[in-house]
């Protein structure tokens, strides 16, 4: 079987496969958020915390407890990376420095997962149980969270409240995330991922060198890791490490776990609206993007545009051989469509419009699909900037769901979008200002400037991958990168949670001969060329200096 076949083998069976679990499990997320019950576990957790569950919030409410929650988290991930030495399990490993630390506490709280660090040389295991792996659960929850309390801001009528955070919280991580991450491990268990709470073995090498190889609980938070799309590896080498991403069919079953929660929330969406044509329109964007997304990945690394990879006939250079250029081209772009940033090969070394195309994921706000919830939510705030455009259009007020979207709404949505690209281009400005800072460089010229941006776009769109040819492990760039991420987290969740309850608040709108149908192919394509068109604009100059200046010249 040809690669090419081969990776349109690949693709398909993915898509099938997404496509079969779509609506049950969509179905399923619906009745975790709407029903009134609570199981015993629950409330236990709820006793324990001093939550009443059956007190709805305001949308103020909502973000101060969410906002609480993450701030204790960052302190519990915080001090027990620098107090690990003096804990169970630590491996000798010394206490993680302060820098790191604080990186590390901020990117896996925020779902980014960047590391700045090499995980089986700096963690302990219950470092990496009781830090990295929760917050890989509940971190993912609070996305999912956010997203549901968006719909209901479009599904109820004269409301003040948008739910209860610590209910959400808790449900997501209950019935959603920890039974699957748990058949997750399993199966990647069996498909050859490690799982023990083993130190450090030394082995020999085929040269007769030695090797050290730690051992450790990878498989469980390798399921959450993926399936949360949180995308921090236990090894520095990610998902191309054979503890991590054994075989051919786990590298498929990782995509798989990256993409079934993303895929499934708009049908929780439809349901929750009572449209449940509205959700395959929303799944329908996401699925042109990413498809779009996912094809032109293969098709640059397979043809490749230099010598070497032109004789070679594909692009290996940084691929795994066990996965081959077709698997890996299409878990770097569903990686980057999410908020994931787990890796199986480096992206680095990806062909100049190759790597382009991970980049660009990334700056279209990682909505196609996106990360857990946020992916939605960010699709959602699309959705309302396409009907307030086509109703300057038509001179009408734009609707959406039956809720006017007036000045406050489309401020609330403009100010969203801007978050990522003010972060993003300041960032890079003041990395590439100094003289000290562009010496972390590894490469000059364009495919140098391409490592900056796309350091600062995947901690502002907390995705947490990296080229890696630039050398983040200062002081400088673990608190610059921090506060972009922290930043490009909370600004846009606060945004949306007052969008939220803005929505909430309003009666319903009837429907008119002006409303424009927003379960179309029309309303499809238009908010998937306001995705692109915002893209376009904001971050093409520097796409222009960086990967496309270095295909051309190629």
């Amino acid at each position: 079987m040809s690669t090419t076949v081969a990776g349109l083998v690949f693709v398909t069976s993915l898509i099938a496969a997404l496509a079969l679990v779509h609506r049950p499990f969509g179905d399923y997320m619906y009745r975790v958020y709407s029903t009134d019950r609570h199981n015993l576990v629950e409330r236990g957790i709820y006793r324990l915390l001093g939550v009443r569950a059956d007190a709805e919030q305001r949308w103020g409410a909502y973000a101060r407890a969410l906002l609480a929650f993450s701030v204790v988290s960052v302190l519990v991930v915080y001090g027990l990376q620098r107090l690990q030495d003096k804990l169970p399990l630590s491996l000798g490993m010394a206490p993680v420095t302060d820098h790191i630390a604080w990186n590390t506490a901020v990117s896996f709280v925020t779902n980014t997962n960047w590391q700045a660090y090499s995980g089986e040389s700096t963690m302990g295991h219950l470092t990496q149980m009781a830090a990295l792996a929760v917050q890989n659960f509940v971190s993912a929850s609070v996305g999912m969270a956010v997203a549901i309390a968006l719909v209901r801001g479009f599904a109820r009528r004269s409301a003040g409240t948008i739910g209860n955070f610590w209910v959400d919280l808790v449900r997501g991580t209950v019935r959603v995330l920890l039974p699957i991450a748990f058949a997750g491990a399993l199966v990647l268990v069996a498909g050859g991922v490690i799982q023990n709470l083993s130190g450090v073995h030394e082995v020999t090498t085929l040269t007769g060198g030695t090797q050290a190889i730690t051992g450790g609980p990878v498989a469980s938070q390798e399921a959450i890791k993926e399936l949360g799309t949180n995308g921090g590896g236990f090894y520095n080498a990610n998902s191309s490490h054979p503890f991590e991403n054994a075989t051919a069919w786990t590298n498929w079953v990782e995509i798989f776990l990256i993409l079934l929660i993303p895929f499934a929330l708009p049908r929780t969406f439809g349901r929750m609206v009572g449209q449940v044509r509205q959700g395959y329109a929303i799944v329908a964007v996401m699925g042109v993007l990413a498809l779009a997304s996912v094809l032109l990945t293969n098709v640059f690394e397979l043809s490749g545009n230099a010598t070497v990879p032109q004789a070679a006939g594909a692009a290996m250079e940084g691929k795994e051989v066990r996965f081959g250029v077709s698997n890996s081209a299409t878990f770097a772009a569903s990686t980057t469509l999410t908020s994931t940033g787990a890796v199986n090969s480096a992206h680095d070394s990806y062909t100049p419009f190759g790597g382009m195309m991970t980049l660009v994921n990334m700056m279209l706000g990682e909505v196609a699909p996106g990360g857990v919830g946020s992916g939605l939510y960010g699709m959602l705030i699309l959705a309302v900037i396409t009907v307030f455009v086509a109703g300057l259009m038509v001179g009408r007020t734009p609707e959406y769901l039956g809720k006017r979207i007036g000045a406050r709404e489309i401020k609330l949505a403009s100010l969203y979008f801007l978050v990522t690209p003010v972060l993003v281009l300041a960032g890079t400005a003041s990395a590439m200002g100094s003289e000290e800072r562009r010496a972390a460089m590894l490469n000059t010229g364009p495919h140098g400037l391409s490592e900056v941006p796309y350091a600062f776009t995947s901690a502002s769109d907390n995705n947490g991958s990296a080229f890696a040819g630039l050398t983040v492990n200062t002081p400088w760039y673990d608190v610059a990168l921090g506060l972009c991420m922290a930043f490009g987290r909370f600004l846009p969740i606060i945004l949306v949670l007052a969008l939220a309850g803005s929505l909430a608040a309003q009666s319903p709108v009837p429907e008119g001969a002006g409303t424009l149908p927003t379960h179309r192919p029309q309303f499809v394509g238009m908010v998937a060329g306001v995705t692109i068109i915002l893209v376009a604009l904001t971050f093409l100059p520097a796409l222009s200096l960086g990967p496309l200046a270095e295909g051309l010249s190629r």
